[in-house]
């Protein structure tokens, strides 16, 4: 495969792309819920997937919540996810391919979530995945949540990395939309949503799983004088 001659990097968010968690944040929010008499249901969290705690938290209690409280309630909902992911984490499939293709063809790796570290560092301990990512940028990085384009952005000027030269891999409509306003590709995955949902969101490409995806494609659309491609 040939190699890019300037730097292209490609960003994954975290839960969704990289691991299947939906159903351990939708078990997490929902027991945390239940101890604390938030009303929290699973519906709730897969239409706000994608989105920070406080972003959630606060279209539950309204936007006068106190940071402290924020704090705690988030603590105490991460903590439960930790209790019930740890043992039971798995990259989904295609990833681990997709992950040795890009590095092998000289593209940089970074994780662009709205999670908190210590979720995305339980992720890469447990998957045997340290030292594969140029750059990791967490929810407690960010003072602006997705669809704003804050952790994308973040993440490529870690990396080093124009924004031009970056592709991000979503699972969630927010997740697109803050990819496209950070003037990057944007690639769905159709884990938590629909493919319709993601093109209308603005996704570039949709795929089942990333064991679909071409970096070969990729390189070329990145590489200078080519940003052309259909959407498929």
């Amino acid at each position: 495969m040939p190699r890019p001659a300037e730097p292209i990097l490609a960003i994954f968010d975290h839960d969704g792309v990289l691991v299947d968690t939906l159903k351990l944040h939708q078990d997490s929010w929902t027991m945390m819920g239940r101890e604390t008499g938030l009303g929290v249901t699973p519906e709730f969290i897969l239409e706000t997937f994608g989105m920070t705690n406080a972003t959630i938290l606060r279209k539950i209690l309204g936007d006068s919540l106190p940071d402290s409280d924020v704090a705690a309630y988030s603590d105490r909902k991460e903590s439960a996810y930790r209790d019930l992911a740890r043992g039971r984490i798995t990259l989904m499939a295609g990833v681990r391919g997709l992950l040795d293709e890009l590095t092998e063809a000289g593209v940089l790796l970074a994780i662009g979530s709205s999670g908190v570290r210590p979720n995305l560092e339980l992720t890469v301990a447990e998957c045997g995945l340290h030292g594969r990512f140029e750059a990791i940028v967490a929810g407690e990085d960010v003072t602006r949540g997705k669809p704003d384009p804050q952790v994308f952005l973040l993440a490529a000027e870690r990396a080093g990395v124009a924004a031009s030269r970056s592709v991000v891999f979503e699972d969630a409509p927010v997740g697109i939309r803050a990819a496209k306003a950070a003037g990057m590709l944007a690639v769905g995955v159709t884990s938590s949503h629909s493919a319709e949902a993601l093109r209308e969101a603005g996704a570039d490409e949709v795929v089942a799983h990333l064991g679909e995806f071409d970096a070969r494609t990729l390189i070329a659309r990145l590489s200078p004088g080519d940003r052309s491609g259909t959407r498929r």
